[in-house]
């Protein structure tokens, strides 16, 4: 017998026929001429931003690209020539939280779960969390991968400041959101950082 609330399942079945759409989506523009220049434009504007609101010696936590997922590693290796400490997730078994490890230019990567990979320094706690989503909307709502890793995460991190990252096709006008959905404070793009007030307007 389920335990879920019956009335979860809309907004579940929702999510899951979003997640298929937008996967597609994120398939057809791995082919796109259009993605190198977008992604690099994603990388210029996240470093410049994360600059902004890190201070010296604070932990960003990124993450390490899955295929069709945009390529941090300019990202990481211009923040690290700055001085801050970078973190990557190591994905444990579900219904954990993911664990952050200092990553180092040319450390060894290892293997995880789901096609991860992960540096095999030691733990952090992050100062700033660099969320992936397969889909946004404007009022910071975001569509993950279904494992509810960064949600648990998060919840244990409530001082961490937090922004996702993700290119402009994957903006929707509005994700399904349950009771306990929390939206993100900002959204980066390759085309601007947009600031979330939760209401679908911006500031």
């Amino acid at each position: 017998m389920t335990s879920l609330d019956p009335e979860a399942w809309p907004t579940m079945r929702a999510k899951q026929a979003l997640r298929h759409h937008m996967t597609r989506r994120r398939q057809a523009f791995a082919t796109d001429p259009a993605r190198a220049g977008a992604e690099e434009a994603l990388c210029h504007r996240m470093v410049r931003g994360l600059r902004g609101m890190a201070e010296a010696g604070a932990c960003i936590a990124l993450v390490w690209p899955l295929p069709g997922e945009s390529d941090l590693r300019p990202v990481m290796q211009a923040l690290h020539a700055d001085g801050l400490c970078i973190a990557l997730p190591e994905t444990p078994p579900r219904g954990h939280p993911l664990i952050f490890r200092r990553w180092q230019a040319d450390c060894p990567m290892q293997q995880g779960r789901y096609g991860t990979f992960h540096p095999d320094g030691p733990p952090m706690q992050p100062d700033v969390v660099c969320v992936p989503l397969l889909a946004f909307d404007r009022r910071g709502m975001r569509l993950g991968y279904g494992g509810g890793y960064y949600d648990r995460t998060l919840a244990r991190l409530p001082r961490a400041r937090t922004v996702g990252f993700g290119l402009s096709f994957q903006e929707v006008t509005c994700i399904p959101t349950g009771l306990y959905d929390v939206p993100l404070p900002a959204i980066v793009t390759e085309r601007e950082w947009i600031r979330c007030r939760g209401d679908g307007r911006t500031r």
